[in-house]
């Protein structure tokens, strides 16, 4: 009988990284650069008014209020697939956005795209070995933190989420904690000075939901009581100490939040009014069996 490591499969508490938000000044040029530009979708159902805009991600998002811009601080990690193709996507919207921040460039393993404002995105293509089964989505988002915090960060997580965390690069400079299949929380040191937190956040979803809530609560880290399906907090601490090691807002939900994996549509950036077939509206966010699982996937006897 064949043996199969089944801990692969253990996830932890956290069940799914579900958007970043950061506020945008001007929806027009956000709209050109995470629709036109990275060829995403706008959520065709909410928020689509021009107080705010969801913009799909295979199963994740971005929430962009309009607001004072925020910039994480660090970058967010994304599959696209097709490389050639969001590099003329990026070409074709870089006049309209020539007084801004935005800009591009190539490197071995991924593009780099900065928003109008500064927030940057690594576009990766898809690679079983590093995104799992991810055509397109957020496997994860990094944050730059101060030298010598990723220890402690990686202690904060289990400790209170309960989900799996660890100090990666050898010289234990990078803290990994898993949100989600195939998705992750990143915390890299540099000595780089950072500006202030301007409150952007990350969205989770977890299984267990009073457990870290009356932890965080405990050590009055409670920033938000939203409603009953959710919470926030903002400050990552020194679990001997209480010391601030770094803050980004969670937005912490539950699984029975009426929400929790909403169905997303994805379009197709290739697809126009020039080269319409029926059939190839959409985009998978998911690869296709063939590419994760060699064995023939037809229905068994």
């Amino acid at each position: 009988m064949q043996q199969f490591d089944r801990s692969k499969e253990d996830l932890g508490n956290s069940i799914h990284l579900e958007h970043v938000n950061v506020q945008v000044p001007d929806q027009r040029l956000a709209q050109l650069f995470y629709a036109a530009g990275l060829g995403l979708t706008r959520d065709p159902y909410l928020m689509v008014a021009d107080t705010n805009m969801w913009i799909n991600v295979g199963r994740s998002q971005f929430h962009l209020p309009t607001g004072k811009a925020q910039v994480v601080r660090g970058h967010t990690g994304l599959v696209i697939e097709g490389r050639a193709a969001l590099l003329d996507r990026l070409t074709r919207v870089r006049a309209k956005l020539a007084d801004t921040k935005f800009s591009f460039a190539e490197h071995n393993d991924y593009v780099e795209a900065i928003c109008p404002w500064g927030n940057r995105m690594r576009c990766y293509e898809p690679d079983a070995a590093r995104f799992g089964r991810i055509r397109l989505g957020i496997p994860y988002v990094e944050f730059d933190v101060p030298v010598g915090s990723a220890k402690r960060i990686a202690d904060f997580y289990p400790a209170i989420f309960g989900t799996p965390a660890q100090v990666q690069n050898g010289d234990g400079t990078m803290a990994r904690t898993l949100m989600g299949k195939d998705q992750y929380l990143q915390f890299r040191e540099t000595d780089a000075p950072q500006p202030e937190f301007d409150g952007h956040h990350v969205q989770m979803y977890i299984a267990n939901f009073s457990g870290p809530y009356a932890k965080l609560k405990q050590r009055g880290l409670i920033s938000v009581e939203d409603n009953q399906y959710q919470y926030r907090f903002r400050d990552i601490v020194d679990l001997d100490n209480g010391n601030v090691l770094w803050s980004v807002e969670h937005e912490v939900r539950s699984v029975t939040h009426p929400m929790y994996l909403r169905p997303l549509v994805n379009r197709n950036p290739a697809t126009s009014n020039q080269n319409y077939a029926n059939g190839y509206d959409a985009a998978l966010w998911a690869m296709d069996p063939a590419e994760y699982d060699p064995r023939d996937m037809r229905p068994r006897n």
